[in-house]
């Protein structure tokens, strides 16, 4: 399924996810697949221990005291000339001391006889002891106390960063993921996300929900058939797909002769048959059924029916019922070897999605090995090593796809943008020119490849040409005018450009009214709406898109999105923090 959706995403430009990026209100937008945005971070430096070191030791004296280190050698009729302020600092102190000395229970005696000796009106001072207490209390993982603390110092100081930080780390040890997410958020926004620590527990803990709810909401999700569009694109992904390719009566290619010399003479009580036409009239909905009466009435067409079954079992987005029928395919030793080697290469991808790389890659090796001339299977293997990052072997296996089949232009194109990749990562000014040219070349001899000026596009905004990679897009648009992903691409394209935010808007929406199943639009659309403030408007463009999610794990991303879209509307209405809208 790699083929279909969305071309490959390139690494370069952000490092960030998309839920960090969808955070980050006004920051120039926006580049390349997938609605990957531009991270311009603050060129100012904070100290080495403030950006990336724990926050473990306890704060210093909020109100400094002449001479207080003395305290406990005072006389007692000098500690009662002291005001009661000064002598919780001398407490505290006294704790800081115990602290760093990694006497935990001592620290936390003299930090609560400084909250006790403190004047209640002496808030900033009464939330620090809290704080410090509650740092004692997390070397002893003590984490109920812990989050009790620094509940107490926020209440008292609401936007204190470190006490907010501290709690959200015992809300994750304790399990309360939405209140840590709630208050790491906080922390970002407060921090500017200029602390690498903050933003790594809040990716990992919008990863966690994003996962629990995915599992729960995917397993019992109504199947979906995909858009016409996306159908067609998918299976012009393969060019040696035998269930793809129209089957005409009384016509058969000389090497099915021997195997099929029936074909012709087969009724229409065939359900592959049946099922093959449903195809042609793009009448999607019934070819499951039909393929289920071929393999159930053990038809000529079993091996076929069972393929093209799991094909469209995998674009409903039903793993577990595609599954059994690939494997079955692969296991016919008898069966036509391109049937086996395409059901390896889809169930190669469904791995893949799974995030199962490595028995992803043991099918397309296997595929290869049983059908070594089959151009497919170098074509989907170089896009499956483009996303392990493994470009040169992506190369080489776009060069033995041409190589088979000199006229996949698809092959051509992407080989192009696996170069380009790879020269911009390895900050190669000359190779990144070459694979331009190389770009190039390829508009040049496949003018019809819509494919080739998308991915042209995608490498020229990355090099700022942005005039000319509108250019790629409207050449897109011309030669497919139903393809959805291609408006999308181009209204991020005017967000980036001209900060033109109506006609990115437009354009998005123009990309919906083609395609209503477009699920990177409405994903694109609230990445957006977050930048603009509108929170509300953000998470319903997010759960359509969670609707229409073709996996497991992309439904779990989705679910990222909008938790740190609503998290953000939480703290905003808690903190009165409104970050700054485009």
């Amino acid at each position: 399924m790699m083929a279909a959706s969305k071309p490959v995403e390139p690494q370069s430009g952000s490092s960030l996810p998309r839920w960090q990026l969808a955070l980050l209100i006004g920051t120039p937008i926006v580049l390349g697949v997938g609605a990957v945005y531009l991270w311009n971070r603050s060129k100012t430096k904070d100290s080495p221990g403030k950006r990336n070191g724990e926050r473990t030791t306890p704060e210093g004296s909020a109100s400094p005291v002449q001479g207080q280190d003395g305290a406990a050698n005072r006389t007692s009729r000098e500690l009662e000339d002291m005001s009661p302020l000064d002598r919780a600092q001398g407490a505290k102190n006294k704790g800081n001391k115990y602290f760093k000395a990694g006497k935990y229970e001592q620290a936390i005696q003299c930090y609560t006889e400084a909250i006790g000796l403190c004047p209640r009106d002496n808030q900033t001072d009464l939330s620090t002891f809290y704080q410090n207490r509650a740092a004692a209390y997390e070397q002893q993982m003590m984490w109920t106390e812990v989050v009790q603390d620094c509940t107490q110092a926020v209440e008292m100081n609401p936007r204190y960063i470190k006490a907010l930080f501290r709690r959200a780390k015992a809300l994750e040890r304790l399990d309360n993921k939405k209140e840590c997410l709630e208050d790491v958020t906080a922390v970002c926004i407060l921090e500017a996300f200029q602390n690498q620590q903050s933003m790594l527990l809040a990716d990992k803990v919008l990863k966690l929900l994003g996962k629990e709810k995915a599992k729960d909401k995917y397993k019992n999700r109504d199947p979906l058939m995909p858009s016409p569009q996306f159908i067609k694109s998918y299976f012009s992904s393969f060019t040696d797909d035998i269930i793809s390719q129209p089957l005409q009566k009384g016509e058969k290619k000389d090497e099915d002769k021997d195997n099929e010399g029936e074909a012709a003479e087969v009724t229409e009580s065939s359900g592959y048959l049946k099922a093959k036409q449903y195809m042609e009239e793009e009448n999607y909905d019934k070819i499951i059924s039909e393929c289920t009466k071929e393999v159930d009435s053990g038809g000529r067409y079993t091996a076929e029916a069972l393929l093209l079954r799991a094909t469209f079992y995998l674009l409903i987005g039903n793993a577990t019922g595609a599954q059994p029928d690939l494997d079955r395919v692969i296991n016919m030793e008898d069966a036509n070897i391109k049937l086996r080697a395409n059901a390896l290469i889809k169930r190669g991808s469904m791995y893949m999605q799974q995030q199962q790389p490595m028995m992803s890659t043991q099918d397309f090796n296997m595929a290869a090995e049983i059908d070594t001339r089959n151009a497919d299977v170098y074509h989907h293997r170089g896009q499956l090593k483009i996303l392990l990052d493994q470009v040169e072997e992506a190369v080489g296996d776009f060069d033995e796809c041409i190589l088979l089949r000199p006229d996949s232009a698809l092959a051509q194109a992407q080989k192009c943008f696996a170069l380009y990749r790879q020269a911009y990562t390895g900050n190669s000014q000359s190779q990144v020119q070459t694979a331009m040219d190389g770009f190039e070349d390829v508009i040049r001899r496949f003018p019809k490849c819509a494919e080739g000026y998308a991915l042209y596009a995608q490498a020229l905004t990355d090099q700022q040409q942005f005039g000319k990679a509108d250019q790629m897009y409207n050449k897109c648009i011309d030669l497919e005018p139903d393809n959805a992903t291609t408006y999308v691409h181009k209204g991020l394209l005017q967000l980036q450009w001209k900060q033109d935010l109506d006609l990115g808007l437009d354009l998005i929406s123009k990309a919906i009214e083609i395609d209503n199943k477009c699920d990177f639009a409405y994903e694109t659309m609230g990445t957006i709406e977050v930048q603009r403030g509108n929170l509300d408007k953000a998470i319903d463009m997010f759960n359509k898109a969670i609707n229409l999610a073709k996996s497991e794990m992309e439904m779990a991303h989705l679910y990222s999105l909008c938790d740190a879209a609503y998290a953000q509307t939480e703290v905003a209405r808690k903190y009165g923090l409104k970050p700054p809208t485009l």
